[in-house]
């Protein structure tokens, strides 16, 4: 036996782990002693890696339907097949009409080679993956606030805050190692607070939880800045040297009361006020946030206004301190960073500079699109209403995870042609026309890059399963197909270091630098040759930073008379995203086996519910069946449902109204009724949308 270094793939901490390997599988796996995110540990999840990507259930072969049905197909006629289909699409409709959803699980050398080949080959900015629908306003909040939506500070500045404050994140749950270190630090003295709906494990365990209702962090927000300034508690120092005029945010807050912020959230005035004071007085105020704060119709703005409360108290550029969007996915911040976003460039150089555009031309030998692309949501849209001819998924499940689940499938049935590119048959996998076998990440070589933007290298420990290739290989074969030579890389150090080079925050990074360092955190250039642990020490990529009123707006959707429950989304601890990975794991599937709809104890009694009991849950997009369980965690009159289930598939009932800047659709909010199904009768996974049956599709 021996033992591979590598890094976990499933949520966005990137704590480091072993791979174990023994006659050419990997048998198990360990904790990396002395890596600096993990510590010697792994939750759940990273102990359960092995059977994520064992070959049990893979993909092992390319797949071609025909009359409904998979056939083997070799590469030959599967790769010939998709350059054919992407090329009658591009002749019908040209470049609007083609598109690549890339994934945030992949490593930054697939993400390069994604938006390279939507860019240089199909000639297109239809380029995004799945930050779109997580933290996407963070990406735009912050790039107006500060210059830069990345996480400004470090996991282990946790350990010198004497204040951490954690808004709309489940993270014991979600990011179980920052979680530990979150309570670690509380056990030290610092103080927890919790702003959350629901009573999260990390509520339970914070010396203050403030119960917020549903979508109204934005009124939380102005109205603990209301306090400050009411007191003369912000630091006027840290404002008059780093930030703009601050008086249009005094003038917008001026008629605002205690009281009326109180009405409005739920919290009372002296919560208020103790908060207001905590954390404006905290000498180091660790602020973290998730997607409670991003996934609205407001998203963007809640994110300004979580930018707006650090500005005023001083709370950013020093050690402890900072504002700390937590990444969902292994490799969602690299995703982003390597240009796999409709607007950007590798990092996040705008396509609308012709600067910019003239460089990438250059490096990449070919003319590039002029035009603006669609982020996923749009490509799906534009497929309903025939604007959209070809599409590729990389890696992504948005029949399970995107909302409004009914109008992901009409879009798929729109679509001319859809080719998947997976590890195993999920749910969006069932609807390509043709299946590519993907290699999993302890399949091949490359990097993921963390919430706090270290870059860690992964490498090869076995070998990928049957005929499954690494998504650049393949992708680099499809470009020659259609054309274009430039994507023909030696190998992933090739591709990453063409990366590095046109992409100023990563120029002095390298694989042989990755080893020596256990990564590096980007910016990583001549000035900063050993990363950057903390941003914004002296300034902000906009000079100067920016206070934004915003205000608050209501959920687009809210309980009434025909649907009288708020319903929200969340994760569960024991598995990740659809489940793909998680669920194959015994171990796991034993803890959570099957979907749930949480409940109040008070609101299962007016309905006359036993705990565990089956029951039917509608929205205006359609309905599903599952488990109550009855618990405080969440208030009377709002439930709570994970994701993960695709028996149970919450995303069926979501809303899909968008933040008009980032183009979030509002996850974590709609209007829903229960109806309880007959004590002795079981949840059916049949159910679907009043207006097509989904299963069909």
């Amino acid at each position: 036996m021996r033992v591979v270094p590598s890094i976990c793939t499933f949520c966005g901490v990137g704590c480091g782990l072993g791979l174990r390997v023994e006659d050419g599988r990997v048998i198990g796996v360990e904790p990396q002693p002395g890596h600096p995110v993990s510590q010697g540990q792994l939750c759940s999840k990273g102990w359960a890696t092995s059977f994520a990507i064992d070959p049990y259930k893979r993909l092992t072969q390319p797949m071609i339907k025909e009359h409904g049905h998979f056939r083997p197909a070799s590469w030959d006629e599967a790769l010939g097949r998709v350059a054919e289909e992407f090329r009658s699409a591009l002749d019908e409709q040209g470049p609007a009409g083609v598109g690549v959803i890339s994934c945030a699980r992949a490593t930054n050398e697939d993400n390069y080679a994604a938006q390279k080949f939507a860019r240089a080959v199909l000639k297109t900015h239809n380029i995004d993956h799945c930050a779109r629908i997580c933290h996407s306003p963070s990406v735009a909040g912050l790039a107006r606030t500060l210059g830069s939506g990345a996480m400004s500070n470090s996991i282990a500045d946790i350990d010198q805050a004497d204040l951490i404050l954690v808004i709309g994140a489940d993270v014991t749950e979600n990011h179980a190692m920052i979680g530990a270190r979150m309570l670690r630090a509380q056990a030290r003295g610092a103080t927890l607070v919790v702003v959350d709906p629901r009573k999260t494990r990390l509520a339970r365990l914070a010396d203050i939880h403030l119960q917020v209702r549903l979508g109204s962090n934005i009124a939380l927000l102005n109205g603990l800045l209301q306090i400050i300034f009411a007191n003369g508690w912000e630091n006027r120092a840290f404002i008059d040297s780093r930030c703009e005029d601050i008086q249009p945010l005094r003038q917008h807050l001026a008629g605002l009361t205690p009281e009326q912020t109180s009405a409005a959230t739920g919290v009372t005035v002296a919560e208020l006020q103790r908060l207001a004071f905590l954390y404006s007085h905290a000498k180091a105020a660790f602020t973290a946030y998730g997607m409670g704060i991003t996934q609205f119709q407001s998203g963007t703005n809640n994110v300004i206004a979580v930018s707006n409360l650090v500005l005023v108290c001083g709370q950013i550029g020093r050690p402890g301190t900072g504002i700390n969007p937590l990444r969902g996915q292994n490799n969602v911040q690299g995703a982003c960073d390597m240009g796999c976003l409709p607007n950007v460039y590798p990092g996040y150089q705008a396509v609308s500079d012709p600067a910019v555009q003239a460089r990438f031309a250059a490096a990449w030998a070919t003319e590039l699109p002029q035009a603006p692309g669609l982020t996923s949501q749009g490509m799906l849209k534009a497929a309903q209403h025939g604007d959209f001819r070809a599409l590729m998924i990389m890696g992504e499940d948005p029949l399970l995870t995107d909302p409004d689940q009914n109008q992901v499938a009409r879009a798929f049935a729109a679509l001319d042609f859809l080719v998947v590119v997976e590890l195993s048959l999920t749910e969006t996998a069932k609807c390509a026309d043709v299946l590519l076998p993907a290699a999993a990440f302890a399949e091949k070589d490359g990097t993921f890059t963390n919430c706090e933007r270290r870059v860690q290298r992964i490498r090869q420990a076995i070998a990928a399963p049957g005929l499954a290739r690494g998504d650049w290989q393949i992708l680099a074969e499809l470009a020659v197909r259609l054309g274009y030579p430039g994507m023909a890389w030696a190998d992933a150090e090739a591709l990453f270091a063409e990366m590095a080079a046109l992409t100023p925050a990563f120029s002095a990074i390298s694989y042989p630098a990755l080893d020596a360092n256990h990564g590096l955190q980007w910016p990583c250039d001549a000035a900063h040759p050993q990363g950057s642990p903390i941003l914004h020490e002296h300034s902000f990529p906009l000079g100067r930073g920016r206070l934004l009123p915003v205000t608050q707006v209501p959920p687009d959707e809210c309980p009434d008379a025909e649907y009288p429950f708020a319903m929200t989304t969340h994760r569960l601890h024991f598995h990740y995203g659809g489940g793909s990975m998680t669920r194959k794991s015994p171990l796991l599937e034993r803890e959570t086996p099957a979907g749930l709809l949480f409940m109040h104890p008070d609101d299962g009694e007016t309905l006359g519910l036993l705990n565990h009991q089956g029951v039917r849950v509608s929205s205006r997009r359609g309905y599903l069946e599952t488990r109550v369980q009855l618990t405080d965690d969440v208030p009377v009159g709002t439930l709570a449902m994970p994701y993960h289930f695709q028996e149970a598939p919450c995303n069926r009932l979501t809303n899909d109204a968008q933040d008009p800047i980032s183009k979030m659709p509002e996850l974590k909010a709609c209007a829903v009724r229960v109806e309880p199904l007959p004590p002795d009768q079981a949840p059916s996974a049949q159910a679907g949308s009043r207006e097509v049956d989904h299963a069909s599709l």
